[in-house]
């Protein structure tokens, strides 16, 4: 672990299913005549610069002057360095987190144990000490013991509010339930049925002062004097509403208790790492004599509230004494499971409301628009979930056995409310990775980065069985702005599609088709066409292998992908084989393991994980860095058919796209349309009737052909065109419904 100046060496050890602790040796320490002697030295987690890019391993060093600078290692020149004297320090020891905000740079560190964390607070409390009026400690204690009285009783108040909404929801329901009954007993009054009847509901659960076997809650019907009357629950909602609004209002009492409170609180569900602003963008210190500082870390997941500095111009330390959510566990699995990373980029979610797939490189990609940005909400739920009964897959297959069933009509009820274009685009969410290899100096790391993008499109297909896309229709497009994304169906028979991407350092194009095969209790998908990856000078390729649809006859359907997946760096030589494994009945089920290879056969890395979980390069027996891991599903993902909150939003016409779409964009398909809205009749006659429409075009001559890519041997590339197009209007351009 780091150590104090009185040692020669220090080491640190990233260990496995442990906390972290040192191994790599250090440098002997070095005094400096201007930074004075060293306090303290060590590894610790830096947030980088660049928002999506997580936090790096930096080693860091304290003197006694209050200086602190880090370097990537020891005995190498300073990166950047702050003056602690002239910082605030704020710290989140359940998180091991420390931020150190000066006048001219913002540290976001994270600690590799709970024992460095405590190392690193002693010896920052040293320069405070020298520098801290005896005055200023005293007020700081005082308003420490405030901080952590007022969030306890925040803490208190959201506990009863959410108590009392509960209380609310309860109550309501049971009004409606009883206004449900008092119909059925009405009906059955004019049938000549009995009112003494009893029955079982949910009615019972709300009626206070009586006891009932929690095994089955017997309720009287509406007539009984045991039930509870309408009056009754009105009254008990509106006392639940009083009190929600007396703990609302003493909420915001007590958080109005602080002068300032920067309240841009943006929590993100699924992200253990806080999203926060990027390190050069820090606030800037207003000029005057009344200077203070604001924390650049002002969006801060866990809810964390951040302060403006006292008008002090010394060194000062807040601690944020907040309790650590439910999830907060996925914030040490990063550093105490078998799925470890020293230099791990974030790519979780921030994907509950797939607001924050939007990056960098969505800025870079969309160069050819003049409109301004603009923050897009979008949906995280589908207007409605499956509707009909799914019928039987297998007895529509078991008279194909053998055949391509692309060719075979299905009704709509076995479709899921997007078309193939769309699907094309779900499987591009990990996009972000492509921006990581580009920026990669290491060939090795950068085709590790590559491979993990590739196992990363499966990721959408955990929850998806059973249901194929719309078939697009010929000259059909979808366009996804946040890759600057464009496909089009470019063939009818065989179906082929073909599509393109583009980000920052990167390009990713290709012709997709594929064959769907029944083999009497399983279905094969079969995917043909090479997808194209251009890195700057490099580039890569590679096929898909194929999937499978098991227990089509009986048992629970799951889907698996079997097989190689060769990627190949055409321009150096070097690839990568990724080998998805098939499932046995025991064992771990959608395994990957793959292995970097040079150009000569020497291999050079060894990747593990699942395509369902994550991606990973192992650096020895013991050690992982984590190139890919999922983004967490929607909780009520099965609901909406499978779909990630990546997946919710494609079909969705945000404010940004109105009147900008061309009408031959799946989104204005309306068989899709209806079927998302739950119509299964309007999205069957509409499914038909647009059919019936290309068969029409095709029968008079009249045919879409391809307008934005061109055949080019057994391949279709982008041609250009469609984004200045959409600047212009598409006024010369036929729906295809």
């Amino acid at each position: 672990m780091p150590h104090s100046s009185g040692n020669s060496t220090s080491t640190v050890h990233l260990a496995v299913n442990a906390s972290l602790a040192s191994t790599a040796p250090g440098r002997p320490v070095t005094p400096s005549s201007t930074a004075g002697n060293v306090i303290y030295e060590g590894w610790v987690l830096k947030k980088r610069r660049k928002r999506m890019q997580g936090f790096a391993r930096r080693y860091f060093t304290l003197y006694s002057s209050g200086l602190l600078c880090y370097s990537f290692e020891p005995g190498q020149p300073p990166r950047d360095q702050v003056l602690l004297t002239q910082a605030a320090i704020s710290t989140a020891p359940g998180r091991k987190d420390i931020h150190v905000d000066s006048q001219h740079a913002t540290f976001h560190i994270k600690c590799l144990s709970q024992e460095d964390f405590d190392h690193w607070m002693v010896a920052f409390r040293k320069i405070l000490a020298q520098e801290l009026p005896k005055s200023r400690r005293s007020s700081l204690a005082r308003s420490a013991t405030r901080s952590n009285l007022q969030f306890n009783r925040a803490s208190m108040l959201v506990e009863e509010m959410g108590n009392t909404i509960s209380e609310l929801e309860g109550a309501l329901a049971a009004f409606q339930e009883g206004e449900q009954r008092r119909k059925r007993s009405s009906v059955r009054s004019s049938k000549g049925e009995s009112h003494n009847s009893k029955d079982h509901g949910v009615l019972g659960l709300f009626r206070k002062g009586h006891h009932h076997d929690s095994s089955h809650l017997s309720v009287p019907d509406s007539g009984s004097a045991e039930s509870p009357s309408s009056s009754e629950l009105l009254k008990r909602m509106t006392t639940a509403l009083e009190q929600l609004k007396n703990q609302h209002s003493a909420l915001n009492k007590t958080f109005h208790s602080y002068p300032t409170i920067d309240t841009n609180v943006s929590g993100q569900v699924g992200s253990p790492l806080p999203s926060t602003a990027e390190e050069d963008d820090d606030v800037q210190t207003p000029t005057g004599s009344g200077k203070k500082r604001m924390s650049a870390f002002s969006s801060h997941s866990d809810g964390s509230v951040w302060y403006d500095a006292p008008e002090y111009d010394g060194p000062e330390e807040y601690l944020l004494d907040v309790t650590p959510p439910a999830d907060e566990n996925q914030d040490s699995n990063l550093f105490h499971t078998n799925s470890q990373l020293t230099d791990r980029t974030d790519t979780e979610v921030e994907s509950s409301t797939g607001n924050d797939t939007d990056s960098e490189s969505e800025e870079t990609a969309a160069q050819s628009f003049t409109e301004e940005p603009t923050v897009i909400h979008r949906r995280t739920s589908l207007p409605s979930g499956p509707v009909g009964d799914e019928g039987s897959l297998f007895a529509v297959l078991k008279k194909n056995v053998g055949k391509d069933l692309s060719k075979v009509a299905l009704p709509v009820t076995f479709n899921e409310p997007l078309t193939m274009l769309q699907k094309a685009a779900e499987e591009l969410e990990y996009y972000n990775l492509l921006s990581q290899a580009a920026q990669s100096q290491d060939p090795v790391e950068r085709i590790c980065y590559v491979a993990a993008f590739a196992v990363s499109t499966y990721a959408n297909t955990k929850f998806r069985t059973g249901r194929k896309g719309f078939n697009p229709m010929l000259g059909e497009t979808f366009e996804e702005i946040r890759m600057h994304f464009l496909a089009e169906k470019v063939c009818h028979n065989p179906v082929i599609m073909a599509w393109h991407a583009e980000g920052e350092g990167w390009e990713l194009y290709a012709t997709s088709s594929g064959k769907t095969k029944f083999w009497g209790k399983s279905m094969e998908i079969i995917p043909q066409g090479t997808i194209h990856l251009k890195l700057g000078d490099e580039h890569f390729q590679w096929n898909r292998p194929s999937s499978f649809i098991r227990n089509l006859m009986m048992g629970t359907k799951y889907l698996e992908h079997v097989g190689k997946m060769v990627i190949k760096n055409t321009s150096r030589g070097d690839s990568c084989t990724l080998d998805f494994k098939e499932g046995g009945y025991w064992g771990p089920t959608n395994v990957v393991s793959g292995t970097v290879s040079s150009s000569s056969g020497e291999a050079l890395a060894n990747l593990e994980g699942k395509w369902d979980e994550q991606m990973a390069r192992k650096l020895d027996s013991s050690h992982l860095h984590v190139l890919w891991r999922i983004t967490p599903f929607p909780k009520n993902a099965m609901q909406y058919y499978g779909f990630t909150a990546f997946g919710i939003t494609l079909n969705e016409i945000t404010p940004d796209l109105e009147g900008k779409l061309p009408p031959t964009d799946s989104r204005y398909r309306p068989d899709v349309r209806a079927l998302e809205n739950g119509d299964l009749e309007t999205a069957e006659a509409e499914k038909q009737r647009v059919e019936d429409l290309q068969r029409e075009r095709r029968a008079q001559g009249r045919e879409c052909s391809p307008r934005w890519f061109k055949q080019v041997g057994d391949e279709w590339v982008y041609k250009g065109g469609y984004w200045e197009q959409r600047q212009r209007g598409w006024t010369d351009i036929e729906p295809l419904w």
